[in-house]
């Protein structure tokens, strides 16, 4: 038996190991070459001004008016950079450009653009280096410094020949003049005439022609294109009278047709008003309808609130046939037109449960679980007579598209402002698409937001498209309230978006200095009104001094029209109505008054007296406002001028002429003496004069 040996036991002797083979020195990895660059950040475009949350939204304007623009720009390097706004009317192709220019002091560019047409505006910046302009600076300072610059001079050329290769066919004058410049430059250089060759560099002519067809070979756009909304003028200026057109007759409980209304238009006129603004014109609801001081059951011939629309003659495109009819609404509007009025239509999203909606469209409500429509509530308060539409509903594209139609409706019929009523209560998003839907055809259209309601949620409003807003005006009495919140309103960012409409009183709310100042606080609260702001607003009724409240404590009118027809004695002893007529004689002779952040406060010794400023540098206007806030009590002050808001200075002598009274004072330098009986006068308003 031959013995096997296993070679893998333990007792086996090694095989022997092959040569080791030389090591290989490691090959260098291949590394590719790097992708090309752009060109977009060899400038920086780091921030453009104005703007809202980086353009999330737009800011406004007036038609008219310049828009300054403002930039970040910079580059590596001591090269010379160039740049423009450029702007266009949203929609157009073509851009235009207007120049900007750097502030060394500033360190930004800055530059105007003109807002010529009403509508949506884009603006952007776009930033190159000037190439043409770094080379004649590096050149100046080296010959300045007594280097040679026969080489500059080479590059110099060059690059104005290249200039000129870079133009197009039909450029052939231009061309030849850039080439001759370019040719003149190098004769003198290569003569060893070197001073000749830079003035010939560094002429403005040939500046001009350079910088002007240079390559923009590095070009860069702000990243970002911005908007402003540009207004009309009535935008921001303008005087609103609110009226029911149902009150204006002579026979008490009987409702005033529209034809029958017209004389009020005159008369508002004659006031010096520009909007009429009229409430709900519409059918109103039988089912659940208030009584007199909103009683819950309608007692006969109560006409119901004019906020509960719809019945069997229609809903929100119809008009009560209490008021007449659609050709007699053409005809108030248009009598309206012929006195310089505009009619403000107030619009109001809810339904009575008799709208017509109810039953064509049962889906756009809010329902309770049992199936019924729910009323609305703002508690404490109740609306029985109210079924609220929900803008979120399944359907909710056709009741928006609904909404847009009734909107357009009164726009064919003439009207060209919307109060709105509650917008807070309906969804932003929806506010943001209608208005932008109905100024895309009709960029002229004003709206104003009556959303009484915590500041930022009024403030998105504004930023979403509402042309102005109901403020908080209504409940700033004192010296310390007024003048933060005008400081507020106009030295910050909402400055650039909103636009307060300063009611001294509306249907729904009597104030408390109202209520107990009496005439004095009636007339203070209107001067103040229509000097701080340029748009600003009465409720009729306010210059006769009406100011029962329904309760002590409440702020709802006693007998309210809301719920009643009322019929006035508008000549009663006591009325202000000659007051508002000057006041708004004033407002339309005085520039100053039509502007909106051109405020200055100025120091009175007393908290009772509050004294502003407001300036039209253009031309040359000045308004010093000084009001006793108290209505009860005679004030004195030694008011403290700034001089720098006025134009004064301390050896200033100048007259102060009382628009109100043609009283004339002759005061000198910034402390002066004022005293003001509210019984009297409680409010000077001086334009400031030469003497």
């Amino acid at each position: 038996m031959v013995e096997t040996i296993d070679s893998g036991a333990p007792d086996a002797p090694p095989k022997p190991k092959p040569p080791r083979a030389a090591k290989r020195a490691a090959a260098p990895p291949v590394i590719a070459p790097p992708a090309p660059l752009g060109n977009g950040e060899r400038v920086i475009i780091a921030e453009v001004r104005p703007h809202l949350s980086q353009g999330r939204y737009a800011i406004k304007r007036i038609v008219g008016e310049e828009l300054r623009i403002t930039a970040d720009i910079m580059k590596e390097g001591h090269d010379t950079l160039a740049a423009e706004a450029r702007y266009r009317l949203a929609g157009e192709g073509e851009w235009r450009a207007a120049p900007l220019t750097y502030s060394y002091n500033e360190d930004e560019w800055s530059g105007r653009i003109p807002l010529d047409r009403v509508g949506p505006v884009e603006y952007t910046v776009a930033a190159w280096t000037d190439r043409f302009t770094s080379w004649t600076v590096e050149l100046g300072r080296k010959f300045d410094a007594g280097v040679s610059v026969r080489s500059e001079l080479l590059e110099g050329s060059a690059l104005i020949r290249e200039t000129a290769a870079r133009l197009p066919r039909g450029a052939s004058a231009v061309r030849a003049a850039l080439k001759g410049r370019a040719a003149a430059i190098d004769r003198a250089n290569k003569a060893g005439e070197v001073a000749a060759a830079v003035r010939a560099a560094l002429d403005p002519e040939l500046a001009a022609l350079a910088v002007a067809h240079q390559a923009r070979d590095d070009l860069t756009v702000y990243f970002r294109t911005l908007r402003v909304v540009v207004d009309r003028e009535r935008a921001r200026f303008g005087s609103w009278y609110e009226f029911f057109p149902r009150s204006q007759g002579r026979e008490p409980g009987r409702a005033s047709t529209f034809r029958e209304a017209e004389w009020q238009l005159a008369r508002a006129a004659a006031l010096g008003f520009d909007v009429i603004y009229l409430p709900p014109i519409h059918p109103i609801g039988v089912t659940g309808r208030k009584g007199r001081n909103n009683a819950l059951v309608a007692a006969p011939g109560d006409p119901g609130s004019p906020w509960a629309i719809g019945n069997e003659f229609g809903g929100h495109d119809a008009v009560n046939p209490e008021l007449g009819t659609l050709d007699d609404f053409d005809h108030f509007v248009a009598t309206a037109r012929e006195h310089g009025l505009e009619i403000a239509l107030d619009f109001a999203i809810q339904c009575s449960p008799d709208h017509p909606y109810v039953k064509q469209h049962p889906e756009w409500f809010r329902h309770r679980p049992d199936g019924t429509i729910k009323y609305a509530e703002n508690p404490p308060k109740k609306y029985e007579d109210i079924v609220q539409l929900d803008l979120w509903c399944d359907d909710y594209v056709n009741l928006w598209h609904e909404l847009r139609r009734v909107v357009l409706h009164w726009v064919a019929h003439g009207v060209t402002v919307f109060r709105v009523d509650n917008p807070h209560t309906k969804p932003i998003a929806f506010w943001e698409w209608l208005i932008a839907e109905v100024k895309r055809e009709h960029p002229g259209v004003i709206f104003l937001s009556e959303a009484f309601t915590r500041p930022k949620r009024v403030q998105e409003l504004a930023k979403r498209g509402f042309t102005q807003s109901y403020h908080y005006f209504t409940w700033r009495n004192t010296r310390q309230e007024l003048e933060e919140y005008l400081t507020d309103l106009t030295r910050t960012e909402q400055a650039e978006y909103l636009r307060p409409n300063f009611f001294t009183n509306t249907q729904d709310i009597l104030t408390e200095i109202l209520q107990v100042g009496g005439r004095p606080a009636f007339k203070g609260r209107v001067a103040l009104a229509a000097t701080l702001s340029p748009t600003y607003g009465v409720y009729s009724g306010f210059e006769l001094i009406e100011n029962t409240p329904l309760h002590p404590g409440k702020e709802e009118y006693l007998d309210s029209e809301k719920y009643e027809i009322k019929v006035r004695d508008w000549e009663a002893p006591g009325n202000i109505s000659g007051y508002i007529q000057r006041l708004n004689e004033i407002r339309r002779e005085h520039r100053a008054l039509q502007l909106y952040t051109n405020i200055a406060f100025h120091g009175p010794d007393n908290p009772n007296i509050l004294a502003y400023s407001k300036t039209d540098p253009a031309s040359g206007d000045r308004i010093l406002v000084v009001a006793n806030l108290d209505p009860f009590h005679t004030h004195e002050a030694t008011v403290y001028l700034d001089g720098r808001a006025l134009g004064l200075d301390g050896g200033s002598d100048y007259a102060v002429h009382d628009l109100l009274t043609g009283a004339r004072y002759r005061w000198r330098g910034l402390a002066n003496y004022v005293r003001l009986d509210p019984q009297v006068e409680p409010v000077h308003l001086f334009a400031v004069e030469r003497i």
